[in-house]
């Protein structure tokens, strides 16, 4: 195929401008006054290049949701092309000045955010601006999410994200690329849990028989969670942390952990979290309590994304980009679209390292090419892939 966007069709110089104004509005997910902040520069640069742009009141304390549309006749009920964001970060205010400022070094641009996932979400507006503009434009309307709380599990967006991808044809998400540029094209499902072991308090020393540990039954809990561990199917159950008792000499009467699972598919994730659910305490005077559940399904590769993925790779290939598909245990918003039937690919946001450390950085070189990609697979994707 003839691209009608290459890499020089894009004014690097300008986007890694924007990027650090981007950067530097530090958006830790639980600052929502932050978060919205980035929204309302998001918005207008979307509002002056002629996108629509939409917004939805935060919820349970986080910021807003920024929908960026293409425009579209009025009453138009065409499949979409859905492209998921997301505006906010793992790293608190103040990280810029500390411990990571913004800083180039050599062809790695470092700074809070930059690569989980600000690049990839300044990219799409950016592809998505020169698309739109560009002779007759997409041939599927196009629609941008910007979400708010991406990394605390996307509890006030999920369903704004799952309304959208009932009229999705595709679903492009911008979570960064993958060691040297791999894309994603599956995700395990996430589930967690909180788990409360209530036993009886007693004196350790004088009165040790009338006590019920809860510390103890907690560590048997743990051996029993973590045997659900196989590797060979995909399986990962991780006691994150666990916290219980009063005092040395006091028999503990609770305990608290927290527990994250990984699951490949819809019947692995029924089977192991079924088996968590129903865990029993060997001790009738210990009680246990549960709570929790499947945060983000599984996302397998369709034979739509496979589909997807071919054509996105033959124009990664025109601009000289190798696409490898890759399955991590990472979930993303995209496990949302591709639960309900969406064709999904993930990873297309800028190369680089560091995510959600304090050594977080991109690849120059990565930013023009990935955004001609991006722009290409708007103009061309016209739902016969």
């Amino acid at each position: 195929m003839t691209l009608a966007i290459s890499p020089d069709d894009i004014d690097q110089a300008a986007l890694l401008s924007e990027l650090r104004r981007w950067v530097e509005i530090e958006t830790h997910t639980p600052d929502a006054d932050a978060v919205n902040r980035l929204a309302d520069r998001v918005e207008a640069i979307a509002k002056q290049a002629g996108l629509v742009a939409e917004r939805t009141p935060g919820t349970m304390g986080f910021g807003d949701i920024l929908a960026v549309r293409s425009p579209r006749p009025a009453g138009s009920n065409q499949k979409s092309v859905l492209i998921l964001a997301h505006l906010d970060t793992v790293h608190a205010a103040g990280t810029i000045k500390n411990q990571l400022p913004w800083r180039q070094e050599g062809d790695r641009l470092y700074g809070p955010g930059i690569y989980d996932m600000k690049s990839g979400a300044l990219m799409a507006l950016e592809a998505m601006k020169i698309a739109v503009r560009h002779g007759p434009g997409p041939k599927l309307p196009v629609d941008l999410l910007f979400m708010p709380d991406e990394e605390m599990g996307s509890l006030s967006s999920r369903a704004l994200i799952e309304a959208y991808s009932r009229n999705a044809g595709y679903a492009l998400v911008v979570e960064p690329a993958r060691d040297g540029g791999k894309i994603v094209v599956a995700r395990k499902g996430v589930a967690m849990y909180d788990i409360v072991v209530r036993g009886r308090a007693s004196h350790a020393g004088t009165r040790p028989q009338d006590g019920r540990s809860a510390v103890r039954a907690a560590a048997r809990l743990v051996l029993e969670l973590e045997s659900l561990n196989d590797p060979a199917r995909g399986v990962t159950v991780t006691v994150g942390t666990i916290h219980g008792g009063t005092g040395r000499n006091t028999v503990p009467a609770e305990c608290q952990m927290q527990v994250d699972v990984r699951v490949p598919d819809e019947g692995t994730a029924t089977e192991i979290l079924g088996r968590i659910e129903a865990l029993k305490p060997v001790d009738p005077d210990i009680a246990l309590e549960i709570s929790g559940g499947l945060n983000r399904p599984p996302f397998p590769q369709s034979e739509g994304g496979k589909r997807l993925f071919a054509h996105t790779a033959g124009i990664a290939a025109e601009l000289g980009i190798t696409l490898e598909g890759v399955s991590t245990g990472g979930g993303s918003d995209g496990n949302f679209t591709a639960a309900l039937g969406v064709a999904t690919l993930d990873g297309l946001g800028a190369d680089g390292a560091g995510a959600h450390t304090f050594d977080e950085y991109i690849f120059v070189s990565s930013v023009a090419p990935r955004t001609a990609l991006l722009a290409n697979l708007m103009l061309t994707l016209d739902g016969k892939e």
